[in-house]
């Protein structure tokens, strides 16, 4: 089962493109489109994910982003468990992030990254140190803002994104590249429907 994910489903641009990398397309795609949605569902479907992203990145020598998947799934245990339960008053709602949590995700964003950024480059095979530690720093703090369901965990995600998709090029990984370029279009609409179901929520309060 394991040979027949890693192996060859079509060639794009010269690169090989694997099995388990059309599954981590398509999973990766169905997640963003269920977070935008508020659904649940988004948790497991993102578990699936991660599974074929570990299987992808260590077929490709990428130990650092094969081991950030495991942390992935860890928060999104977390981030199923907090939507199923809700908040204190009834189901989690969209809310913006906080000035003191903006301070605190800027402050240990810098200090994630100075770390990382000197932890790939000095052990492990990383190409581009500084950059996985930029879109790794991103992606983690969104993740949390999405567990909490802050609307602007989606500008996070635009941002990691946004330097995903040339990262991804520049190791041949075509596929996983282009996913990402989706994920851009697929944040801003998450954007804009939190940002309506917030403002719904608001209006609700105030009646």
């Amino acid at each position: 089962m394991i040979e027949w994910l890693g192996s060859t489903a079509f060639t794009s641009f010269g690169a090989p493109t694997s099995w388990v990398e059309i599954i981590g397309f398509a999973t990766g795609a169905l997640c963003v489109y269920l977070v935008a949605r508020q659904s649940v569902w988004n948790w497991p479907i993102g578990i699936a994910n991660n599974v074929a992203f570990v299987l992808l990145f260590f077929s490709a020598g990428l130990f650092a982003d094969t081991a950030l998947q495991f942390v992935y799934i860890a928060l999104a245990l977390w981030g199923w468990v907090t939507w199923i339960r809700g908040g204190d008053r009834g189901p989690l709602v969209v809310t913006s992030t906080t000035r003191r949590e903006w301070l605190w995700l800027v402050l240990i964003g810098m200090i994630s990254t100075a770390v990382m950024t000197w932890f790939l480059d000095n052990a492990t095979s990383s190409i581009v140190p500084f950059w996985d530690a930029v879109t790794t720093t991103l992606s983690l703090l969104a993740t949390w803002g999405q567990i909490k369901k802050r609307r602007e965990s989606w500008f996070l995600w635009i941002a990691a994104d946004v330097i995903y998709v040339p990262l991804y090029l520049y190791k041949d990984l075509i596929l996983t590249g282009v996913l990402y370029l989706g994920f851009i279009a697929l944040c801003v609409g998450g954007l804009r429907a939190w940002t309506r179901s917030m403002n719904t929520e608001r209006e609700a309060v105030t009646v």
